[in-house]
């Protein structure tokens, strides 16, 4: 256990660095027509800005937490925050969209292993009450970087130029760099890492993003095909997996039906939010005819709730059955994409301010909320292992859901986001976002089960 100097350090460095990784993903994407303006590419190229960071950083984050441990974690996140600032800082120079496309690839693997090595540094400094405070910090510093990147990234893009959005979370971990040599320096502990594990899931996992994004421009067998591959490497890494002495995942944990109910839920909730946060700027510059700073206010609509109704949920899921929170947190957000119909060139802050609430408080009321839900379904030996199966289901549906919300939006309007077509795309769009949350509302009332949900013992309580 580290002294409280050394614990504070720890806190300090891992909740500046999360504050940097939102903002690389919300941030850079109301940067996204300024890149094209300067750059070229088409959508597909575009999308790869946004998707090769997430799908990089969904991959690596699955076997980083078991790297971390094995060659110690303030190695893996020190290693993290140097990739991801030296990926940041050199897109000031990227002269071409394939340059600044690898460069936010390397980005996500540096801010995969630097999550996990700052999780677990967090976990070893803190115990009790205090471990549980700094993991609060940690979600509603989280929240603020989603909430708030939109709006410093388009600032920035029309201040300093589009690189200054890709430029800035950099430099934060540039202030993170300093404070690494006084982290405790906590041995690893040798457990093995499921290298067989960690390739099949990141290759099924990449190869499934390229077939989605490149789909659209390569032609329906080639995204046939790729579709197919991936499902071979997730097949064959599901048989890896229960035949590991030291899985990558413990799959045990599928059989657990309220927490997949849980985890499903939570990935749905951001399958939601955040293609929304990624795509939403380009509409509203390209049609609508904002600036990128004047977007970025615009989305504090559907941002800035989030951040202040995890209280409430918290007592929400107190007082009521947690299936009920969760699907009510669910039907406000289909509700509200469904409510984005509205979308027009003419549209006005006042008629996208109810849709854009609605999604926010589905989010907020379960923001945290839901994660501690899921720990309170399984074992206590469990919930290490759960945690990171959790947070893997989250991020890799989200990074699936942006790859398919790109592809949809560049099939549909020709590789042209401008215009009507965009308009016509961006409501299909909104209304598949809202069958989503619909079919995460029908997963946790069959997975979580009514009478299940109603005997829960809240962990808010």
């Amino acid at each position: 256990m580290s002294t409280p100097h050394r614990g504070g350090v720890v806190l300090a460095a891992v909740l500046l660095s999360t504050l940097m990784f939102p903002l690389a993903i919300t941030g850079a994407s109301v940067a996204l027509p300024a890149v094209q303006a300067e750059l070229g590419g088409g959508p597909t190229a575009l999308q790869w800005v946004v998707n090769s960071y997430n799908a990089c950083f969904a991959a690596f984050l699955v076997c980083a937490g078991s790297v971390a441990d094995a060659i110690g974690r303030r190695r893996v996140y020190a290693a993290g925050i140097l990739l991801f600032c030296a990926s940041g800082l050199l897109c000031l120079f990227a002269n071409d969209i394939a340059a600044l496309n690898l460069l936010r690839a390397v980005g996500g693997v540096g801010a995969a292993a630097a999550v996990a090595g700052g999780s677990a540094m967090v976990a070893a400094a803190f115990e009790g009450p205090a471990r549980a405070r700094a993991f609060g910090l940690i979600g509603t510093v989280l929240g603020a970087g989603t909430a708030f990147g939109p709006a410093v990234g388009g600032l920035l893009a029309d201040t300093l130029g589009w690189r200054a959005a890709f430029a800035s979370p950099a430099a934060v971990a540039g202030l993170v760099l300093l404070l690494v040599p006084l982290l405790p320096a906590l041995r690893g502990t040798g457990r093995p890492v499921d290298w067989p594990g960690a390739i099949l899931f990141t290759s099924a996992l990449v190869t499934l993003i390229a077939a989605l994004v490149e789909g659209p421009e390569r032609g329906l067998p080639v995204m046939l095909a790729g579709l197919v591959v991936s499902a071979v490497l997730m097949g064959a890494f599901a048989l890896v997996e229960r035949r590991r002495r030291d899985p990558l995942v413990d799959l045990a944990l599928l059989a657990n039906r309220r927490f997949v109910a849980y985890a499903l839920a939570a990935a749905a909730f951001m399958a939601v939010l955040v293609p929304l946060l990624v795509y939403l700027p380009s509409y509203l510059i390209a049609v609508v005819g904002l600036g990128a700073a004047q977007a970025g206010l615009w989305l504090l609509m559907l941002t800035g709730p989030t951040l202040f109704l995890p209280t409430l949920g918290a007592e929400l899921a107190a007082r009521l059955p947690h299936a009920v929170v969760v699907v009510g947190a669910l039907a406000l957000c289909g509700a509200g994409s469904a409510g984005l119909l509205v979308l027009g060139p003419d549209v006005t802050p006042w008629a996208l301010l109810l849709p854009f609430l609605l999604v926010a408080t589905g989010v907020g009321l379960t923001n945290g909320t839901i994660d501690g839900m899921a720990m309170g379904v399984v074992r206590v030996e469990q919930t290490g292992v759960a945690a990171g199966v959790f947070n893997a289901t989250r991020i890799t549906v989200e990074t699936v859901a942006l790859a398919c919300v790109g592809a949809v939006l560049a099939a549909l309007t020709g590789g042209r986001l401008a215009g009507e077509g965009f308009t016509d795309a961006f409501h299909v769009v909104a209304l598949a976002l809202a069958g989503v949350a619909a079919l995460a509302v029908a997963g946790v009332l069959v997975l979580g089960g009514r009478r299940e949900a109603e005997a829960e013992k809240s962990p808010f309580s």
